[in-house]
């Protein structure tokens, strides 16, 4: 059965069990956002939520959302009707085809993608959730490789993963020629361990990194809606 959500701006979300979102979604939905005409792709979409977000907060260009998982795209699918978001497009599909080839490879201006953080480690019963965590049919190099495809020369693709993948995370971004040009790190209060980061990277740009201010849980950085 699903469950409704309502964003900040009235967008309606929908989300069901094994398809829900958490605050490592939102926190990259609202660290950067396509430009209100630019052309963008949501990677690992899940029920849409972070093409979501972009909506509720302006965003009417193009707008891919791609997710493997037929429910998840479905609810996507739902959410774009009731609100009338005409201008996404939820793709059931494998990132690791997408833009292989045709009109679409290098024609993105802005991507994003909140992807599976574990290779191994204890795995949820419910296979829906653990294809959501772990990187069976989503490893770092495929997401990363897909957005490289996606994004023409100078377009942005912003990433959200664990503070001790970052290393794996830069080297993965910089072998696609998307080199990190900001980063955040999220902590739950001011102080505390981070158990994100976000990373913003542009294709074919020179190096030159910014570190920008702490995304603080508490002081509602990942609340949506009337909470």
């Amino acid at each position: 059965m699903s469950k409704t959500e309502r964003l900040d701006r009235g967008t309606l979300v929908y989300t069901a069990p094994g398809a829900t979102f958490g605050s490592d979604a939102l926190l990259l939905a609202r660290f950067a956002r396509p430009k209100p005409r630019e052309r963008a792709v949501d990677l690992c979409s899940g029920c849409g939520i972070v093409a979501l977000v972009w909506h509720d907060e302006g965003h009417r260009g193009p707008c891919a959302a791609v997710e493997l998982d037929p429910e998840a795209s479905a609810l996507c699918a739902a959410a774009v009707t009731e609100n009338g978001a005409d201008h996404i497009t939820p793709l059931c599909a494998d990132l690791r085809d997408f833009c292989r080839a045709g009109p679409d490879q290098g024609w993105y201006d802005f991507a994003a993608c909140n992807p599976p953080y574990f290779a191994a480690g204890p795995r949820s019963p419910d296979p829906v959730r653990a294809a959501a965590r772990h990187t069976d049919s989503c490893t770092l190099t495929d997401a990363v490789n897909a957005a490289a495809r996606a994004l023409r020369e100078g377009g942005r693709f912003i990433l959200c993963h664990r503070p001790d993948q970052m290393a794996e995370v830069f080297c993965t971004l910089r072998a696609a020629r998307l080199e990190p040009k900001r980063l955040a790190f999220a902590r739950q209060r001011p102080g505390s361990i981070p158990w994100l980061f976000v990373v913003e990277a542009q294709k074919g740009r020179r190096p030159g990194l910014r570190l920008e201010p702490d995304l603080v849980a508490e002081s509602g950085a990942a609340r949506y809606g009337s909470q």
